[in-house]
């Protein structure tokens, strides 16, 4: 039996952050909108209660909030003269699997990216020379800007932030630099929402060092809110109790930013606001003319096909299903690297990370006092910060020393070399180890190329007899040698502050392996610009191909900056809900000519 919905004037595929933002927005201006979610309901009080969210075994190493991989996975080779071969053990990608998305078990940490990081070609054509970026390109790199700057995504930064109540302190407010916050950031309009997290033992050693070697260390910003607050939406959220149990994990205090504790509450009381959970969206579908879609087809829990109807597709699933949506719904064409045409799934990208572990003999560093984005960090080294002029790379990275969780389970692994790993010297190893571990994570910026893109696999199908998405990536030259730079760099900070048992472990050394990653920060497949040559989406998330239909996330990421991705997700999310409500609805066309 085909169940048939009534027409909405929005349909929402996937209710994470950026469907949970978009319905928000579209809601309150009117519209009515439907939001469809394949996982389940997540609610805080009845899933996260604090005496059951801390439970290491089941949301850390088991991953019990996220996709199961027996449900639906991708495949995955390093280059096109390979066979792809399906993804078996989620380690560089978490797929949520709940109303939330990975909104829900995210860490906090809440960056906006740079200016440099929107206008990666424009600006490094003007700073290093135009032939700099054409040799750059000739090796295969996609640099390209993103169609919006630094100052246009400011006021949507800035909404974003008062949603999620952020907590931290501005190193440039209107290009005043203050001591204490990031003086590299870009210009902010006004201060945090809430104040800055404080400081655990290791952050404050942390910062003393970087502090002597002249660098600028601030306090991280942080979806871990420092104190009370009540967000514009009139949500109340509370204080972290830096239990520092975030990451994979819901919160039972209501004080990690998410879906659940920032949106939802309000959503869910809008009568023109409906949500379909444990419902997955296979396509959409197109009207006959085949430049706009006429809804989605659905399939069930119980296996019930259905059609939504809509003026208004938006697609705001997880990165790559967002990409694997556009190509089963044959919006736009499959971007071919030997030819260079085409835009779906180009630009595929990842995010290149080192990190650093050293111990300080007596130490009692209290790791169990944590929060998910709770660290210093210095960004003298991130994006365009610092002169290039030499070097044979561009980017950088933000180098932090942080004190994100303290949990018993995954620390086991973090002994000095030489530690025996079991019996009664195990023992004393681990408890001499936990306490006196200090660790520095390097996360570094991505550049795109030309023979790493997302498609369709040719021979591995899901549970419904679509196709999987199959991901071609390796690292490339240019994010090789920036991440041996950064990597360098953060040890010798180690070595500064008086660590023993120094290790390193420099991700991209090695070619890509998606079990062997420290980031989930997978970007691009349906990227967003100016020229509708290079990019699927125009600089309003709008297809070029197919004007009613609006694709939102990190799949819209050209490059990926130094940062995690979600508040730059959460603001281009309120930037293009204001665009179809303040502009599309009355005109529905192409917001952009191209």
């Amino acid at each position: 039996m085909t169940i048939e919905r009534p027409k909405a004037d929005v349909v929402i595929v996937g209710l994470g952050w950026a469907g949970s933002v978009m319905a928000e927005e579209l809601t309150r201006a009117g519209l009515n909108v439907v939001a469809i979610e394949r996982g389940a309901w997540r609610d805080t009080s009845t899933d996260f209660p604090p005496a059951v969210d801390p439970d290491e075994l089941k949301w850390h190493t088991r991953r019990s909030m996220l996709q199961p991989m027996s449900v639906e996975t991708t495949t995955f080779r390093n280059n096109s003269g390979q066979t792809a071969a399906p993804v078996r053990n989620w380690n560089a990608y978490q797929f949520g699997w709940n109303v939330g998305g990975a909104g829900t078990h995210w860490a906090g940490m809440s960056w906006r990216f740079t200016p440099w990081d929107f206008q990666v070609a424009t600006q490094t054509a003007e700073r290093y020379g135009s032939a700099k970026l054409e040799s750059l390109r000739a090796e295969g790199l996609h640099l390209q800007d993103w169609g919006v700057t630094y100052e246009d995504m400011e006021p949507y930064y800035d909404r974003f932030e008062r949603i999620a109540g952020t907590s931290g302190k501005a190193g440039n407010i209107k290009g005043q630099k203050f001591e204490g916050g990031n003086v590299f950031e870009g210009p902010r309009s006004r201060e945090y929402p809430t104040p800055a997290l404080k400081d655990s033992a290791w952050m404050a050693k942390y910062r003393e060092t970087v502090n002597g070697m002249g660098y600028h260390p601030f306090t991280i910003p942080a979806g871990n809110l420092s104190q009370a607050y009540v967000n514009p939406l009139g949500v109340t959220m509370g204080p972290c109790t830096y239990c520092g149990f975030c990451d994979f994990h819901g919160c039972g205090n209501f004080s990690k930013s998410s879906p659940q504790a920032c949106i939802l509450p309000v959503l869910m009381r809008r009568p023109n606001f409906t949500v379909l959970t444990e419902t997955e969206v296979l396509h959409g579908v197109k009207h006959e003319d085949g430049k706009t879609l006429k809804g989605v087809n659905f399939v069930t829990r119980e296996g019930e096909e259905g059609f939504q109807e809509a003026d208004i597709v938006v697609f705001t699933a997880y990165q790559m299903d967002n990409v694997r949506l556009m190509l089963l719904s044959q919006v736009g064409t499959q971007y071919d690297p030997e030819t260079q045409t085409g835009t779906i799934g180009r630009n595929y990208n990842y995010q290149t990370c080192a990190s650093v572990s050293g111990f300080f003999p007596g130490a009692k560093m209290n790791p169990f006092v944590g929060a998910g984005a709770l660290g210093v960090q210095i960004d003298d080294f991130n994006g365009d910060n610092f002169d290039h002029t030499g070097l044979n790379f561009i980017g950088g990275a933000g180098i932090m020393g942080y004190s994100t969780d303290g949990r018993p389970i995954a620390k086991m692994n973090g002994l000095r070399p030489g530690s025996k790993r079991w019996g009664s010297e195990w023992k004393e190893a681990y408890a001499r180890d936990y306490q006196e571990a200090g660790n520095i994570f390097v996360q570094g910026t991505s550049q795109s190329t030309r023979d790493a893109y997302l498609s369709l696999d040719p021979t591995y199908k899901d549970r419904h007899g679509q196709p999987l998405l199959r991901t071609t990536f390796d690292w490339n030259r240019n994010d090789r040698d920036m991440a041996a730079y950064m990597t360098a760099k953060a040890k010798e900070i180690m070595i500064e502050a008086g660590a023993e048992g120094i290790s390193t472990d420099n991700q991209a050394a090695e070619s890509w392996n998606p079990y062997k990653q420290h980031s989930s920060h997978t970007i691009g497949g349906a990227v967003m610009g100016a020229d509708r040559s290079t990019s699927a989406l125009n600089p309003y998330l709008q297809s070029w191909d197919c004007h009613n239909l609006f694709v939102v996330g990190a799949s819209a990421f050209p490059n990926n900056g130094g940062y995690n991705p979600t508040v730059t997700v959460g603001a281009l999310a309120v930037r293009a809900a204001q665009a179809i409500h303040e502009k599309y609805v009355n005109n529905p066309a192409p917001l952009v000519e191209g």
